[in-house]
Formats: structure tokens, sequence, C-alpha cells
């Protein structure tokens, strides 16, 4: 290390509490070591007070996470994974410029309330992604997998039936995986179908509870279909979500996208960079970002590998093969 090209930030954590300063270093101080690795920083602590030392900009955050986390602790217990979504927060909030970062401010004014919990958006892309869905009858959320494209948008959903502003939730993906086909998997049309569904039904599960869904899928309040249903028919006070849109044709995508009816929303997610269509077929997603950008009532958020909020070498990984993809 450098001694030249770095500083050293002194945090004393107040009050001195050694259950809160437990929790907040972990085990053996694996949160701190998580904590390092992440902002290439060093840390030093001698009961409630720390020593960071790193970078300019990395000390400054290495500081301002520990007394954020510090707080938190006071509150929840503290896990790798909370650690991880933390960090991801304030380093996304650093590397966002100006106006544009998050504040804590916007990230509660954007905040949706389900029933079983209240999801709040990470970073300043999540929380113009769920401003967008609040304030645009389309919205297009694009990036890669893991930087919650898809569980804002049925959060948003959820809000908006529990607060009366749509009668039903429609879920529709296109069945198209990796070149499989429905016909060669066994079970009926339900049993071929549910498992593209999946992620949205964890959504919903997380949200409103197993028995909730069920009943409101029984009900028909909650429609979960493949596309190809959806032909023919006028959505009316609905909140419809196609989910892995990069796996439309642009006639499928024409088809859905004109079946929003009165009083309905309609949020549009996928990446762009895992298209599973046959060779020479063109994503009806790729398309639809051409056809209607600059039309009045859309809006896209486009998310990168910095956005991703999952296991940190998920993150790696995204960025690993989107520079593959550019050295090509």
């Amino acid at each position: 290390m450098n001694a030249a090209l770095h500083i050293s930030r002194d945090v004393v954590l107040e009050p001195a509490d050694n259950d809160r300063l437990a929790n907040l270093c972990g085990q053996f101080d694996e949160h701190l070591r998580q904590i390092e690795q992440r902002l290439d920083v060093e840390i030093a602590s001698r009961g409630n007070r720390f020593r960071i030392t790193g970078k300019p900009t990395a000390a400054e955050v290495g500081g301002d996470v520990l007394e954020s986390l510090f707080e938190l602790a006071g509150r929840e217990h503290l896990d790798p994974e909370r650690v991880h979504i933390h960090l991801q927060e304030s380093v996304m909030n650093q590397e966002s410029s100006g106006s544009d970062a998050a504040s804590d401010k916007d990230l509660d004014e954007f905040a949706i309330q389900t029933r079983r919990k209240l999801v709040r958006p990470r970073g300043a892309n999540q929380t113009q992604y769920v401003q967008h869905i609040q304030q645009h009858d389309l919205a297009f959320g694009i990036g890669p997998a893991g930087t919650g494209k898809t569980y804002l948008a049925v959060a948003a959903a959820v809000e908006a039936l529990d607060n009366e502003q749509v009668r039903r939730i429609v879920l529709v993906r296109p069945a198209v995986e990796a070149g499989e086909r429905l016909g060669f998997l066994p079970g009926d049309m339900s049993q071929k179908v549910d498992p593209y569904l999946r992620p949205m039904y964890d959504a919903l599960y997380d949200m409103i509870g197993v028995d909730m869904v069920s009943r409101l899928i029984e009900r028909n309040v909650i429609e979960v279909a493949p596309l190809a249903f959806m032909r023919g028919r006028s959505l009316n006070e609905s909140f419809c979500i196609l989910d892995e849109a990069q796996n439309t044709s642009t006639e499928q995508m024409k088809m859905f996208l004109t079946r929003i009816g009165f009083g309905s929303s309609a949020v549009v997610t996928g990446d762009i960079t895992q298209i599973d269509l046959p060779a020479g077929q063109r994503s009806g997603l790729k398309n639809a970002i051409d056809i209607l950008d600059g039309v009045d009532g859309v809006a896209f958020t486009f998310f990168s590998p910095r956005d991703v909020v999952r296991h940190p070498l998920v993150q790696r990984i995204v960025e690993a093969y989107e520079a593959d993809d550019n050295q090509a």
C-alpha cells in the first residue's frame, strides 16, 4: 500500500455497547474483512474506535458504512448478506454523480409498502426505476440479472392492488428458455408453464404469503400466464408485468403492449445480453427500445453490473461477460 496515496479516517461509534459492536464486526470480524475487501481499505479497531485506511474516497465511504451499519446493528442482526447489500447501496450512491445520487430521502419517498414488508429501492437506478413505474403507464427495466427488476415490479404491482389502484395483477413471461420447448416437458399446461414463472411466484410469496397468493390466483385477482395466452385480450384496470422480455419476438412485444387497457399500467423487464431466441430472430425488447424511445408515457431504466445486489460473485461474473462481449 502506497502511503502517499492513502489517508486514514478515524471513527468513534457511540454508545460503546459491546453487543452492538460484536453484531457490527461479525464472528471473527468477518464483517470488517468483508468491508475491507469490497472497498480495498484496511480497518483497525480497538473497542468502539476504528481507523479506516485507503484511498480518500474509499476511506470516507468506509467510515460512513461503519457508522450506518452500527446504527443498523442496534435494530437488527447483521449477517454477511445484509452487510453486502448495505455496502452495495453505499458504493452505488457514491459512484452516482451529483444530483443522480439517491439520498436517504429519495429511498424513503419511493419505498414500496406491501402486506408483509417495506421494499426500499437500492441506489440511484433502482430509485429511478420505481419512480418511472409510479409515474408512467409503461416502464421498462433493462439490465443484467440480480438488479431487482422483477422484484421491484412485483412489489409495485402488489402495492397498487392493495391501494385499489388496479383490480388485478397479470404476470406474463415468454416460454422460451435456452432452446427448450414446452412440448418436451412432462405434465399438463400448468405444470409445463410454472417453472418459467417461478421468479414471479417467489416474489409474490415474499410480499403477501403463499396462502394469500393461492387465494388470489383462485379468484383470478392474480393471473400468471405465458405470453401466448395474451393474444386477443384487453386488460383494463390491471397491473401487467412482462418478464424476460428479451425472449419475445417483435410481433409478441407489439401484441403485449397493445393489450394495455384503461386504468392499467405495464412494466417490461429483460436483459438483452441473455437472448435465447433462434439465431437471426430479432428480440422484441431490442426493437421496442429503438421504436419507443421518446414516446410520451413510456420510460426506460437501464441497469449496469454495478447495480447487481445478489452475491458479490454475481456482479463480477456479469462484469466479466460484459468485458468479453465488448472485446468481441
